[in-house]
This record gives C-alpha cells, structure tokens and sequence, in this order.
C-alpha cells in the first residue's frame, strides 16, 4: 500500500517541503531509512541522521531548521512525535480494515452477524452466537455456542473461544488465546484419585480490553471469571477461574493468577508474578517483577518480593541479604569474643 507525501501531510495537517509526489510504502527508524519509506525526527540527538537518511519522506518539528541539505521530502507539524504516532494509529487501521467473508468457514444458520463483518478462513461459529458491527474474526478462530462479541473487536488468528463466553466493544484479543476453558478444578475421592469438579460459569469481558498473545483465560466454577472495562493484559498470562480484575488494571507478561483472587483497580502487575488464590489485592496496587503474593494486599502499596512486602522494606532488606555472609562471620566473631569475656570474669 503506497501513499503519498501530500496524502501524509493532508492527514496530520502538516506542510510539505520537498517534492509532494514522493511515495511510501513502509515505515522506518531514521538511521535505518530506505528509499520508499517513512521516518520522523523529534529527538535533537538524532538530528544528523536526517543529513544521510535514504528515507523518501521524514515528519519534523515546525521548529526544526536544516543546517545544511536535505534529500528527503519533509512534512513539517507541531509534534512530529504525536505526528508519527497518529500515522501509526491510520496505517494500521487502514492494514487491518479487511472485510468480508473468505472460503471456507462455518457459521451455524442460528447465529447473528452484524455488519461489515469479516470472517476469515476455517473460522468456526458456533449456534446461536451474537456478533456486533464491524467485528473481525481472522483466520482459524474457533467461536463456540452462545458467544457474544460486541462492536469493533478483533478476534486475531487461533484464538478459541469456550461457549458462553461474553465479550464486550473495542476489544482486541490476539493469537493463541484461550477463554473460557475449564478451570483447574479437581477433588480427590477416598482413593485419592482426582476428578474433575464440573466448570459451568462463564468468562465475562467488558469493553476496552486488550488480551495479549497465548494468554488463558478460565470458565469460572459457578458464576463468571470476570475482566473489567480497559484492562490490557500481555502476552502468556493465565487467569484461573472465578478471578476477576479490575478496570484499568495492566498486567505485564508471564503472570499466573490462582482461583477467586480479585484483583482492584488501575493495579500495575510486573512480569512473571505469582498470584495465590482466594486473596483480595486493592485498588492502585503495583506489584514489581517475579513477586509471589501469598496474602492479600492493601490499596495504594508497592510491592516486591517472594512472598511480597512493601518494597522499601524490601529494598532494605536486600542490602543486609547481600552481605549476609559478612554479617554471620562477625556475630560468629562477636560471640567467640563474648565467651572469652565471660570465661575471664569467671
């Protein structure tokens, strides 16, 4: 897909100096420019790169004044940051506009596709599901019965969908991800052997939520597993059943959270942290990378470690773990120095 100089500055209302018929097809650092791309400087350090680019058209500054010639085509804005960004937010729109339905797919004669719809190859949509308007479904998703998905959400390639399953507008939720399997429920008989405890709850996605890739996401035991308006999950992040989490909150990759823990609002949550079942984390909580929670933890903390505390305790204690060793050898000396004392006085 190629563009234009002029249809670039037309878009963020930006002036052109240079040749307005220049065109682009791809994006590009300005270290790195090629012909036929696009690039941007709004970092003065990288100012000399603009000299020796072989980008075709650059977003600057307004502001920015050339020390010497430039070969690119340059649209000058106010931001060329927020410029660039908006360009981005455009391209892929425009990239990922795809409408229609392709061959071969399944939709059960009992389901509710809305408009502008696009189906992509061996997708499977099960009875009596609800699509909103301008859902994307891409390629080798498997929607199951009684699923509903609300307006302008993108359902990336592989996703699976369990039955039952609702998910709310402008939602993203990309490749590999699972909601709605079973969760880990099992029970032991009087022979010890483990069976499993029927999962007949649902999964529960409001509006405004992003699901990286190959994450999981559990079918609540009874009730809902339940992700609120505007979280923004990474990629391999596992929610068990019955949890739920809080508007706002992001949680970084890695992170495993066990059954019916709550986690609040607007809750920052680093990689790789272990969350333990059954416990309430409150609202505002930022929890920092690879702590394991084992209690439940106050709104407004920072928290880091395994189990995890308030981090300037953590910090503090670091230091004295750090030079442990030092610390044992001068008890170890203080104590031999106090039994010869004592033996002294005796």
């Amino acid at each position: 897909m190629k563009f234009k100089a002029q249809q670039i500055a037309d878009i963020l209302e930006g002036d052109i100096v240079g040749n307005s018929e220049a065109e682009v097809y791809k994006l590009s650092k300005i270290e790195e420019g090629e012909e036929g791309s696009l690039t941007f400087l709004s970092n003065p350090k990288y100012n000399s790169y603009l000299y020796t680019t072989k980008a075709s058209v650059a977003i600057v500054n307004k502001s920015f004044v050339p020390e010497k010639e430039v070969e690119a085509t340059l649209i000058k804005v106010e931001n060329a940051y927020e410029s660039f960004s908006k360009l981005l937010e455009f391209y892929n729109e425009v990239k990922n506009n795809k409408q229609g339905r392709e061959q071969p797919h399944f939709i059960a004669p009992s389901s509710n596709i809305g408009e502008n719809e696009y189906i992509g190859a061996f997708v499977y949509i099960g009875e009596n599901v609800v699509l909103g308007n301008n859902v994307k479904i891409y390629p080798n998703s498997y929607i199951g019965d009684n699923v509903v998905i609300g307006d302008n959400t993108v359902v990336f390639a592989g996703v699976k969908i369990y039955s039952e399953t609702q998910i709310g507008k402008n939602c993203k939720i990309h490749a590999g991800t699972v909601i709605g399997a079973d969760g880990f429920g099992f029970a032991p008989d009087e022979k010890g052997v483990y069976k499993a405890i029927p999962q007949i709850g649902n999964v529960v996605i409001e509006d405004n939520v992003d699901i990286g890739a190959a994450s999981t996401i559990d079918r609540a035991t009874l009730g809902a597993t339940i992700i609120r308006k505007g979280v923004k999950l990474d990629n391999q992040i596992q929610i068990a059943h019955n949890v739920e989490i809080g508007k706002n909150t992001v949680i970084a990759s890695q992170t495993g959270i066990a059954g019916s823990t709550k986690i609040g609002e607007n809750c920052m949550i680093g990689g790789q942290v272990g969350i333990a079942g059954h416990l309430k984390v409150g609202n505002n909580v930022k929890v920092l990378a690879q702590a394991g929670i084992s209690r439940s933890i106050k709104d407004n903390l920072m928290i880091n470690g395994t189990p995890a505390f308030d981090v300037k305790d953590f910090n503090k204690s670091y230091v004295y773990f750090k030079k442990l060793p030092k610390i044992v050898s001068k008890i170890d000396q203080l104590e031999k120095e106090l039994k010869a004392q004592t033996k002294q006085n005796e």
